[in-house]
């Protein structure tokens, strides 16, 4: 179950009220008359069947609601209620099958937007997966993969493509545009200071590296695992499955593949650069294709359910 807490103006209250109870997957309804300052008006809770919640949100914002007032979605934890049992019994479709888009929206607004934190976190893990493709050292490739926050950009660029909106799939290809272009122009940075340091040289990085060779030697396997990798990702993400995405970030090379262009660049390894490249962009499309139709199959497969009785 979601708790679902609304801020209601007076006139829209009786409105508000009906559509709650005209909702299958609504229990323990509670108004608080006035109980809300700023904005003014009644305090309504109330918990929703997760399977409920999408259909729900989108009549109550018919009604103005957002505009007007507020509404606040969070996870109610354990709710022990026979009340509680039936709703969610009576709710069509699976609650962990459901697709709440405000909930998705809510999540890549956040984690696809350009910032400061962003972009440190891109330029060291590139920085990072620079220092594994001169070293030849597969565990911090992996280190760096992990820590690479580009799989945010990439979800909010799937959301936005699914639901047709143009401010946030230009947010999106904001963050992943900049973040790597930022990103690999000071890696090359730091790997000249590196070199001049002594602890990188071209010797190290034109030498065989059957470890890392992976990262600019792109072939068909690359967009097939990048594709598996956006399927699981979206999965993870719109059921909240967030240990799933850890998974996903050590499976695609594209922070690795980025750091390795910038070294390249740095030494005139053009060829390498140029292998780098193609890696970067065959795992890109590769996600954002296999996300964009994982929304799509799951949309429609949660409109489906929802119209099968129990």
């Amino acid at each position: 179950m979601l708790q679902l807490r609304l801020i209601v103006p007076a006139d829209l209250r009786e409105q508000v009220l009906d559509r709650l109870d005209a909702c299958v997957g609504v229990a323990h309804v509670a108004v608080l008359p006035g109980g809300a300052v700023r904005p003014a008006g009644d305090l309504v809770l109330c918990d929703v069947a997760r399977e409920s919640v999408d259909e729900l949100l989108g009549e109550l914002r018919a009604l103005g609601l957002a505009e007007r007032g507020a509404i606040t979605l969070d996870e109610s934890g354990l709710t022990i209620s026979r009340a509680a049992e039936e709703a969610e019994q009576q709710a069509p479709g699976e609650g962990v099958d459901a697709l709440v888009w405000e909930e998705v929206s809510g999540i890549v607004h956040e984690e696809s937007t350009l910032s400061w934190v962003f972009l440190a976190l891109l330029t060291v893990a590139t920085m990072l997966a620079a220092c594994g493709a001169v070293l030849d050292s597969a565990i911090l490739v992996v280190g760096a993969m992990a820590v690479g926050p580009e799989f945010g950009p990439l979800a909010g660029l799937c959301v936005a493509v699914v639901q047709r909106r143009a401010r946030p799939a230009v947010r999106s290809l904001l963050a992943l545009v900049v973040g790597f272009a930022v990103a690999m122009v000071l890696t090359v940075g730091f790997a000249l200071l590196m070199d001049a340091l002594g602890l990188f040289s071209d010797a190290k990085f034109a030498a065989a590296r059957p470890n890392t060779s992976f990262i600019w030697q792109p072939d068909a396997m690359s967009f097939v695992v990048a594709f598996l990798a956006g399927v699981a990702g979206l999965l993870s993400l719109t059921s909240a499955k967030a240990s799933a995405l850890v998974g996903v970030a050590i499976s695609v090379t594209t922070v690795p593949a980025a750091a390795n262009a910038a070294v390249a660049v740095a030494y005139g390894e053009y060829a390498q650069g140029w292998g780098s490249a193609v890696q970067l962009a065959l795992n890109l499309s590769g996600i954002v294709l296999a996300g964009v139709l994982t929304l799509l199959v799951q949309q429609g497969a949660w409109h489906f359910a929802a119209r099968r009785p129990r």
